[in-house]
């Protein structure tokens, strides 16, 4: 069977959301995806021991007062099959949805980088920490280090903190004047000043980051390079991230154009494939706010309400001067491309090591010779990786684009859309 929509997001993050509810009011009919349980995106992310933000609260409201949105939640895109069309699946079954006009809000996911026993049991992304904390891991009285690059390593920091956790150690790798500078601009933006005056932690260091996880069976210790210096911490949990990545995979798919790392978009958020539209961390790293004004764009540009989208640009602008100002602070330092040994593995579902890799030119290359990539994640760690290790470009996906049933793919024997 067929599905159709007037309008479908995929994504059901800040950006999907504002986008969704920008749309509703033109009465068009709107399909929301999202491989999570409940809309929220990673950032508003439920759980067990998840606090949902009031604003978080009241857009799901939002949503759910809207009849000419449907949510599907816990479905992922399989295929592309056609202009137009889209195979997609949930824990159910499989269908196919055609649709007029398409808004990518894929979001970002969370950028590590192999070192020395960063596959040890206990070693975990600092964004990952969170999802595992808001899931219902238990960390009361468990110790801590968490180290990598950004604001999220306060935030995953104050997560542990509230769930009984000590935090020995966040080990910053942007320098002291990079941080300084960024906080100095805080008061342009009243509200990030004060969140990041909440998460102030003592044990933050800046010129900072991590060599090893230590350990035998499982994590024991981490070894950090501190503003010049060899220290050496027991822990019981290391979580490292170093960023996030522009979540472009679908956006390659479709042929949209890729600038950088991210989807390119005009000032309306049209990518360059006509009707094809993407907002939020798939467009580039921004923060929340950033992601639901650029998410308000784009529906009110997609359903042709332009008058309302551009009185939205002075907002998206002064997010976007926020942007411009994180990532120019937390921009990653070179010599954390020299992190991983030769035996450290990169690729952890296939056990490809560094040392394989080097003799390659680009992931094609790699993936052919090591199956690099090709293991159960598909590349959605190792590929990150890659990419900041050797600058390699990023490949287009092939479908199906995450794991399906066999149920499911047969319905690309459907005709496909016009």
């Amino acid at each position: 069977m067929t599905h159709y929509a007037d309008l479908l997001i995929i994504g059901a993050g800040p950006a999907g959301i504002s986008a969704a509810l920008a749309a509703a009011r033109s009465g068009a009919r709107i399909v929301l995806l999202d491989d999570n349980p409940l809309p929220g995106g990673q950032i508003w992310r439920d759980g067990p021991a998840a606090h949902l933000p009031r604003q978080a609260r009241n857009l799901r409201q939002r949503l759910d007062a809207c009849s000419n949105i449907r949510i599907h939640s816990a479905t992922r895109v399989i295929a592309s099959n056609g202009p137009k069309q889209l195979l997609v699946e949930d824990p159910e079954h499989g269908w196919l949805i055609s649709y007029d006009k398409l808004i990518l809000c894929t979001g970002a996911r969370e950028l590590l980088l192999p070192f020395p026993g960063w596959t040890l049991p206990g070693v975990t992304g600092a964004g990952g920490l969170q999802a595992l904390i808001k899931g219902g891991l238990p960390v009361h009285g468990e110790t801590l280090v968490i180290a990598g690059s950004g604001p999220l390593l306060l935030a995953s920091a104050a997560s542990a903190k509230q769930h009984g956790a000590q935090v020995l150690r966040i080990a910053e790798q942007a320098s002291r004047r990079a941080v300084a500078g960024f906080t100095a601009q805080l008061p342009r933006w009243p509200a990030k000043l004060l969140q990041s005056l909440r998460l102030f932690d003592p044990q933050y260091r800046t010129a900072s980051h991590v060599l090893a996880a230590l350990g035998s069976d499982r994590l024991e210790g981490v070894r950090l390079q501190q503003q010049g210096k060899i220290v050496e911490l027991p822990c019981q949990r290391l979580a490292c991230g170093f960023g996030l990545i522009p979540n472009i995979q679908l956006g390659q798919a479709l042929d949209c154009a890729i600038e950088g790392q991210a989807i390119a978009v005009d000032a309306w958020q049209a990518c360059s494939r006509a009707d094809h539209y993407a907002a939020g961390e798939c467009t580039g790293f921004g923060g929340s706010e950033l992601a639901l004004v650029e998410g308000a764009i784009a529906g009110h540009a997609a359903v042709d309400e332009r008058q309302a989208a551009q009185q939205l640009w002075p907002r998206r602008a002064r997010w976007q001067g926020f942007a411009k100002a994180l990532n120019t602070a937390f921009a990653l330092d070179p010599q954390l491309k020299a992190l991983a040994q030769p035996d450290t593995l990169v690729c952890r579902c296939e056990d490809v090591p560094y040392a394989a890799l080097t003799e390659h030119h680009d992931w094609r290359s790699a993936k052919l010779a090591t199956r690099c990539g090709m293991g159960a994640c598909q590349g959605r760690v190792c590929g990150g990786a890659v990419q900041h290790l050797f600058d390699w470009p990023a490949a287009a996906p092939r479908p199906p684009f995450s794991p399906a049933r066999i149920e499911t793919l047969l319905c690309l024997d459907e005709q496909p859309a016009p």
